[in-house]
């Protein structure tokens, strides 16, 4: 259950200030921030989460309530080398930097075995 994008221009540092708010969080909810955030790698971050739900269900069949955005990567991608005319003749050098940005999405894991964990550590806080 995956998705990526390639040489999505826009510089690495800047994607992943809004990756790093979206992490773990449930498909709908991720969605949902990224609606409100007013950064400008918030659209293409939510159309590869719905490119992602689309691949689980066309391929794993899986419902898109129970996902979660398990693991988000932003990579370095080319980096475009340009100029800018400076003083004196010289020309100054321009990095515009490109990202990779890649989406895992896993399913939520049954709370049974939440309540069991619980139980365990106050079992093992008592003794």
């Amino acid at each position: 259950m995956k998705a990526q994008i390639t040489n999505y221009r826009q510089s690495p540092r800047k994607v992943r200030l809004v990756t790093d708010l979206i992490k773990g969080k449930t498909v709908s909810r991720a969605l949902t921030e990224l609606d409100f955030l007013p950064k400008r790698a918030a659209l293409p971050l939510k159309k590869l989460i719905l490119s992602a739900v689309a691949n689980a269900k066309q391929n794993y069949k899986v419902d898109s309530d129970k996902l979660i955005v398990k693991d988000l990567r932003v990579d370095k991608g080319i980096v475009l080398k340009r100029h800018m005319p400076r003083a004196m003749g010289r020309a100054y050098g321009i990095k515009k930097r490109t990202s990779h940005i890649e989406v895992v999405l896993g399913e939520v894991e049954a709370k049974k075995n939440e309540s069991k964990t619980k139980k365990t550590k106050k079992l093992k806080a008592k003794s």
